[in-house]
């Protein structure tokens, strides 16, 4: 199956669902080619940034999970290959 890279950036604002985020990032972590994350406590935030290399159903798989999470927003930017 076709794969592609993409990057999903991640706002966490509530913190409350961190560990089902870090369950579906665990579930997914064949997919996953890096992951940076950025406690931002000023605001009381985590800004997440994650690369894959994934067929789009996969992306979209995880990226929706993650879109249904309480207080957590996600946005995907997908290569041309």
């Amino acid at each position: 199956m076709e794969t592609r890279v993409a990057v999903a950036a991640i706002i966490v604002e509530d913190q409350t669902s961190v560990a089902s985020l870090n369950d579906l990032l665990h579930q997914y972590g064949t997919y996953i080619i890096g992951r940076m994350g950025i406690p931002y406590k000023q605001k009381n935030i985590a800004v997440i940034s994650i690369a894959m290399d994934a067929p789009n159903d996969v992306i979209s798989a995880l990226t929706g999970k993650i879109g249904r999470l309480k207080g957590v927003t996600v946005k995907t930017a997908y290569s041309s290959f």
